[in-house]
């Protein structure tokens, strides 16, 4: 075959149709999924230069087949995603608590994480409010562990016969598939103010913590209370934590909803562009870890997945790390076909009597056959243990393994020697369910109840609301009116408000306020709230960390800007460990004040100021002059602005800024370090001037 081969297809008139085709040594030759190399992938076989494409084709039969079978079902719930591979690294001894392997202080296991919003769909947005998925599946030793959680350390629901209630009213409606990705409509609040124990996730979810800035700024929970059992076979209770290392940061709702515009891929992309420049995400792993004496003292019941153990009350105490070092190479291969399952757990990690825990122990596997096709779906790649793997199971839709031997069942005599009879069972390192290993016996009668304590929905809402500062109170406020103000079921607000006022009176009124309803009565509380000393911990704005790092500066230029400022300016945004980011009105070349040229990172009318932490205005007298007439400049200060982010300015760049009708704040002048060091964070208290709040 030569470098460039001609198809001589006599058509009418006789003309030819040359294609670039495969002829060095080193150049991979296409094929079909039998390894059948393919002459020709521009036309289909016909009869005739005009005539009927033939059904003996089967390049194009195999091709279009496997186009039209190469969507599998969504997720129900988290089915948009993004993932990344990495590493989790021990950095603590506690084998006087756990036996699995994993913990032990210096072992590395590999892993591979995915973050996912909840209610949207696969082609949905990744800036809505909602609640972001936090899953991990460690490839230990013992096996694989998933461990499946969250971003908020609650959840909606008690027990996991409520589940199809829940995401049944919170997707789209029946009747008219909308809306998409988002809560504020009837059957959600409907549902939610019918269920006073959703009350404190409504408070997390009506917070900040649903509008992340960044996945590698937002904190992950186990959710559950779990068990680490030790090689005595001892267990305690324990909670998994996932602390972000470079802080807890998110957006305001207004730039939330403009990311969602600017860039639905927000997210996503910034996950894999962090990655590709090696400034890999990480988490500190933590545990809380108590037992059933301090248990049986507090006034909830720690098996309920609606509350919380305050970090006051138990610290979290920090035990490795998981760093994210390698993009997936496949987005389909890797990120849509990875199956958790909370139910793959390893020795050493055991399950409480969680109801909500343990009902969703069946529905992931029971969804990943649904969605994978077949229960072999342990065999793709990203879900396949890096230890050995032996069993007896066999067959099944895409087996792709071929177990050798005639026994294929346990126990048996086929073989002259044990090792050609198969694997058996091995007591002495095999998982044991803890309480069968320590002689715990569960008896009483058969019940469809709750315990007791479960019955209290209003005080762990009760003590977020009281740990957050003034302005995270706004927000909350804030996002319950613009919720509810969607909903056309009159009597809905009233009742949700009725539930609030057994989280906080003064709450109650500002949501009742903001809707323009009178304030309704108290609904009944099945058990009296309690009050609980506040929890810093629950603060995303008491724990925020005043960095650069990891973040972007977006640097808006044009003909005439100062190159020396400019390159000053973003040797500092560099040196502060944040990517510098060129806007200007063209991507092309901008002409400086030194004659030299630069190539801008986006175009002023594609790249708002909303994707930026902070942003500058480096531009000449006569570039603002020019700019201050173009509304996308106008809109790229204000929106800042309005967005609460740190506004660096040169001297000639405030005829912009004034056209947009801002200043820059007090204590920021110029370029130089004091702009470096306001850039770090967010102005809330400017926020009253740009928005009306709850």
């Amino acid at each position: 075959m030569t470098d460039s081969t001609i198809d001589r297809n006599p058509g009418k008139g006789g003309e030819t149709h040359q294609h670039a085709r495969s002829g060095s040594a080193n150049q991979a030759i296409l094929t079909t999924n039998q390894g059948i190399r393919i002459s020709d992938n521009q036309n289909s076989l016909r009869s005739g230069t005009r005539g009927p494409t033939l059904l003996e084709d089967f390049v194009l039969r195999e091709k279009i087949f496997h186009f039209d079978h190469e969507r599998i079902p969504e997720r129900i719930v988290h089915a948009r995603g993004s993932g990344a591979h990495g590493y989790f690294e021990a950095t603590a001894d506690i084998s006087d608590l756990s036996r699995a392997a994993l913990f032990r202080k210096g072992q590395k296991t590999p892993v591979f994480a995915r973050f996912s919003t909840v209610a949207g769909g696969a082609g949905s947005v990744d800036t809505p409010r909602d609640v972001r998925g936090f899953a991990v599946k460690f490839y230990t030793t013992e096996g694989n562990w998933d461990l499946v959680g969250n971003n908020i350390p609650v959840f909606f629901i008690q027990d996991a016969i409520k589940f199809p209630d829940l995401i049944h009213a919170v997707k789209m409606e029946a009747d008219r598939a909308y809306p998409q990705a988002g809560s504020a409509h009837d059957t959600f609040w409907d549902w939610a103010s019918l269920m006073p124990e959703s009350t404190h996730m409504l408070m997390w979810a009506m917070s900040d913590r649903a509008l992340p800035r960044s996945l590698r700024m937002m904190e992950g929970f186990g959710i559950h209370t779990f068990k680490l059992v030790n090689a005595e076979n001892k267990t305690v209770f324990v909670k998994f934590h996932w602390k972000p290392k470079l802080g807890l940061q998110s957006t305001v709702w207004d730039e939330a909803l403009k990311l969602q515009a600017a860039d639905n891929d927000y997210h996503r992309r910034d996950l894999r562009e962090a990655i590709a420049a090696g400034n890999f995400p990480e988490w500190e792993f933590g545990i809380q870890v108590f037992d059933e004496a301090f248990a049986s003292r507090q006034p909830y019941d720690v098996l309920d997945a609606t509350k919380i153990i305050p970090e006051e009350e138990i610290p979290v105490r920090v035990i490795g790390r998981m760093v994210l070092d390698r993009n997936p190479d496949n987005f389909f291969a890797e990120v849509e076909q990875v199956a958790f399952c909370p139910a793959n757990i390893v020795p050493g990690v055991d399950f409480s009597n969680d109801p909500l825990l343990q009902g969703r122990l069946f529905s992931y596997l029971d969804t990943q056959k649904s969605r994978l096709g077949t229960a072999n779906f342990h065999q793709i790649p990203v879900n396949q243990p890096k230890c050995p793997l032996q069993n007896f199971q066999r067959d099944g839709m895409m087996q792709m393994q071929v177990p050798k031997g005639r026994a294929n069942y346990e126990p048996n005599s086929l073989a002259a020697h044990d090792e050609e009879a198969g694997p058996r069972e091995c007591p002495r390192t095999g998982f044991v369910t803890s309480s069968a290993a320590t002689g715990q016996q569960e008896s009483g009668d058969k019940l469809r109840v709750r315990a007791e304590l479960f019955a209290d929905h209003y005080s762990h809402a009760r003590l977020f609301w009281n740990s957050q500062d003034t302005h995270e109170k706004a927000h909350i406020a804030s996002s319950f009116v613009f919720e509810l103000s969607k909903v056309d079921l009159k009597h809905v607000p009233p009742r949700m408000v009725a539930n609030l006022r057994n989280v906080d009176e003064k709450l109650a009124k500002r949501v009742a306020d903001g809707l323009g309803i009178a304030l309704p009565d108290k609904a009944p509380a099945a058990r009296a709230p309690v009050d609980m000393p506040p929890s810093d911990a629950l603060s995303i704005h008491k724990n925020m960390k005043h960095t650069l790092e990891g973040r972007s500066v977006g640097i808006l230029i044009a003909d005439g800007s100062d190159a020396a400022e400019l390159d000053a300016l973003t040797k500092a945004v560099e040196g502060a460990k944040a990517k510098a980011m060129i806007v200007a009105p063209k991507v092309g070349a901008t002409t400086l004040s030194d004659g030299s040229t630069r190539k801008a990172d986006g175009q002023l009318l594609g790249t708002p100021s909303q994707i930026f932490d902070a942003i500058a205005v480096v531009l000449s007298a006569k570039g603002a002059q020019s700019l201050a007439g173009e509304a996308a400049a106008v809109g790229f200060v204000m929106d800042a602005f309005g967005h609460l982010k740190a506004i660096g300015a040169s001297k000639e760049a405030r005829p912009l800024l004034e056209k947009a009708g801002i200043m820059p704040d007090a204590g920021i002048t110029g370029l130089g370090p004091d702009f470096i060091k306001a850039a770090a964070r967010r102005f809330y208290d400017r926020e009253p001037k740009v928005r009306m709040l709850a």
